[in-house]
């Protein structure tokens, strides 16, 4: 295969993206990793999956019967990475290690996460708030980023729009510009409320996270 910049990770979230936005998510990518629930979802938008990740313990009948092919006479279909329900870390740090041990640090294009429980959602910040590659969020209600230590992302085409940015670190170094409220440099604690529901006002408006690790959103 060749090299791997961007992957695709269809989450499992109960409550999946649409087609069309798991399709939009999917394009461009290199490779398709469908956790769980995630390969429902993934068949529903007719894209089709590279690696399987999971216990297949919320997969329908239908997609347990694809993994179990795969595991089986039909390993074209796509790689399977199975794993033992009872184990001690979440499916998507799982994944990550997969997707790192096969193709190293490449950046990840994530869907079918935001759904569901608040405690598996502050799970999936903070394990994608580590990962060393970029990280785009595509949800039906939202487009996302985590930024880090230099990372920045200008915005265009939504004057009007809400942004919002919570800091994934102790403490993170911000700016914006072109928004309603604007920073420059400014120091900001784990999980504050300061960025919250700001709002585009310039085409080409800008966040940049000068230090630390944040994870911001751009909601439609």
């Amino acid at each position: 295969m060749a090299e791997v910049e961007r992957v695709c990770v269809i989450g499992g979230s109960p409550e999946p993206s649409s087609a069309a936005t798991i399709r939009a998510a999917a394009s461009g990518c290199d490779v398709v990793v469908a956790i769980d629930r995630g390969l429902d979802a993934a068949l529903a938008a007719g894209v089709n999956i590279d690696l399987f990740c999971g216990d297949a313990d919320s997969v329908s009948a239908e997609g347990a019967s694809l993994v179990r092919a795969a595991e089986g006479d039909d390993a074209s279909l796509f790689a399977v990475e199975r794993y033992n329900p009872h184990k001690d870390f979440t499916d998507l740090s799982l994944v990550l290690r997969a997707v790192s041990e096969r193709w190293g640090t490449p950046g990840l294009v994530c869907t079918c996460l935001a759904g569901g429980n608040p405690d598996h959602l502050l799970g999936v910040f903070g394990r994608l708030g580590g990962w060393d590659g970029s990280v785009e969020l595509v949800e039906d209600s939202f487009a996302g980023r985590v930024l880090r230590d230099g990372g920045a992302w200008t915005i265009s085409s939504h004057v009007g729009s809400r942004f919002s940015f919570i800091p994934l670190s102790s403490e993170v170094t911000v700016s914006e510009a072109g928004m309603r409220w604007e920073l420059d440099h400014h120091r900001v604690e784990l999980l504050s409320d300061l960025g919250i529901s700001n709002v585009i006002e310039r085409d080409g408006a800008t966040i940049t996270c000068h230090t630390g690790t944040l994870i911001c959103w751009l909601f439609n």
